[in-house]
């Protein structure tokens, strides 16, 4: 939800306002066509519940929504504006984006994080200090914490055991169609395709990601690099069976004929908002699966996928 208009001095640009909540604009999103503003809260819960822009109603998902330019947010920035604490006693007026650190020091915060100064030590809210006995937070603490710990061991012990054994069934499974698939046609295909679904399920695991910065892709990237890269494919869960072609098809000399050089990425830039990726865990790297982009033109992508490396601009 946006500030209130009535907080803040002078006349408010309506460029400002946000259509949803009529207040001024908190941490803004646009839309990527129409660029109407909305603030980040409010158009999410819009969005949940029907994937349109709220002013002319244009198709638009939560994935494509973006931040708004620099000069809507320094706008906001400069904004002068009451203290949230106004109704505790705080008289201070303040520039928005320096509403934020002013909230942590203010003296008028009732909620403001204060350390018990009388032998507990523990962070609590100010206008909780009065009532606060330090034995009585400490054994519950204690308790807690030790009921969770407790949990958790049992948890771990347990996920162990279903682990250890569904790898080890899972090792008989591959031998046994590994032996198999070589002369029996029928358990050839069942393999393929199970091999298949295994992907699928990973590339399900994974969380989207935008490039924003398509200009910042590493097309030969160095043996540290993709060694780096390798290790987070494999510690996010990639089939086995996989993971070296892709690592190979993070090199230029791997890409298909719409990548393959510097002229022909140029060329087909445009084609890259088609693409379906995947955020490689932890690094500024995307996947470009087969199995996601099965619309995308043959040109464009290779089996079982493509790893894009950037130097930036992966969100």
């Amino acid at each position: 939800m946006g500030f209130e208009i009535k907080r803040f001095q002078g006349d408010v640009d309506e460029e400002l306002i946000c259509p949803i909540c009529s207040g001024v604009l908190e941490d803004p999103l646009q839309a990527p066509t129409c660029e109407h503003a909305f603030c980040r809260a409010c158009i999410t819960e819009w969005i949940s519940r029907q994937p349109t822009c709220p002013v002319d109603r244009q198709a638009v998902t939560a994935c494509q929504l973006r931040p708004v330019p620099r000069i809507l947010r320094n706008l906001l920035s400069r904004l002068c504006t009451s203290c949230d604490n106004a109704p505790h006693g705080c008289n201070a007026v303040l520039k928005l984006d320096s509403l934020a650190s002013h909230l942590v020091e203010c003296e008028f915060n009732p909620k403001r994080p204060m350390s018990c100064e009388a032998g507990c030590g523990l962070v609590i809210p100010k206008d909780e200090l009065a009532e606060h006995n330090c034995v009585r937070e400490l054994r519950a603490l204690i308790a807690t914490q030790q009921g969770k710990l407790t949990d958790f061991q049992q948890e771990l012990a347990e996920q162990r055991l279903t682990i250890n054994e569904h790898k080890r069934e899972l090792a008989l499974l591959k031998e046994f169609m590994r032996a198999m698939r070589v002369s029996n046609p029928t358990m050839r295909a069942l393999a393929d395709q199970m091999e298949r679904e295994e992907v699928v399920r990973w590339a399900n695991s994974l969380a989207r990601a935008r490039v924003t910065r398509w200009g910042g892709m590493i097309s030969t990237p160095d043996d540290a690099l993709q060694m780096m890269i390798k290790r987070s494919l494999s510690e996010s869960g990639c089939p086995p069976h996989i993971i070296d072609d892709l690592m190979e098809n993070c090199h230029e000399r791997r890409w298909p004929p719409g990548l393959c050089s510097l002229e022909t990425r140029q060329n087909n830039r445009r084609l890259y908002e088609k693409y379906v990726c995947k955020r490689v865990p932890g690094k500024q790297a995307v996947l470009v699966l087969q199995c996601d982009n099965t619309h995308v033109d043959e040109h464009m992508m290779v089996e079982p996928g493509l790893v894009m490396i950037f130097a930036h601009g992966i969100e």
